[in-house]
């Protein structure tokens, strides 16, 4: 778990701001290890190396740790259903539709935290306004990030599962 703590941290400082008018949304693709650690040892592990990594985001963070707290927030709730489901259910013919729908879970996730812990904790009296302005980027940025993520994972997930396997994980 340790290195996937590591390679979700490191990757996570690999941000892409995608929008211009909104540059606080920058897509990295730290949660594809957190996803794969879902996947490999159960939704608790994932939740842990998410934990973790957002805790290490903290050091030297220009959010006073409010995006980590949200982040956990929405990344615990795109990983679980995948995981869960993977727990009992192997195969990509049950993982994708559950990555499928985990995008939509993560990206309600994702309005939600940014309309009742980011934009109030950061804008004060104007975070109404602000977010009925940038919902829609809010909303894109979120389905572009879960479903990116999603692929990589399932591109990722078999080869690592075999070469884990390999090993006696």
């Amino acid at each position: 778990m340790g290195v996937f703590v590591a390679l979700a941290y490191g990757v996570s400082f690999l941000e892409i701001p995608i929008f211009p008018a909104a540059p606080f949304l920058k897509l990295d693709f730290g949660n594809v290890f957190i996803l794969l650690i879902s996947l490999l040892l159960g939704p608790l592990e994932g939740i842990i190396v998410c934990v973790l990594k957002e805790s290490l985001r903290l050091i030297g963070s220009s959010s006073g740790g409010v995006g980590e707290l949200a982040n956990m927030a929405v990344t615990a709730a795109y990983i679980l259903l995948p995981a869960l489901v993977y727990r009992f259910r192997k195969g990509l013919k049950h993982v994708v539709p559950c990555l499928i729908a985990a995008c939509f879970i993560g990206t309600g996730a994702a309005l939600l935290a940014n309309r009742f812990i980011n934009f109030p904790l950061y804008m004060g009296s104007g975070a109404k306004q602000a977010f009925a302005s940038l919902w829609g980027y809010v909303l894109g940025f979120n389905l572009i990030k879960t479903a990116s993520i999603g692929l990589l994972t399932a591109l990722l997930y078999k080869r690592l599962s075999n070469f884990l396997k390999k090993l006696k994980f």
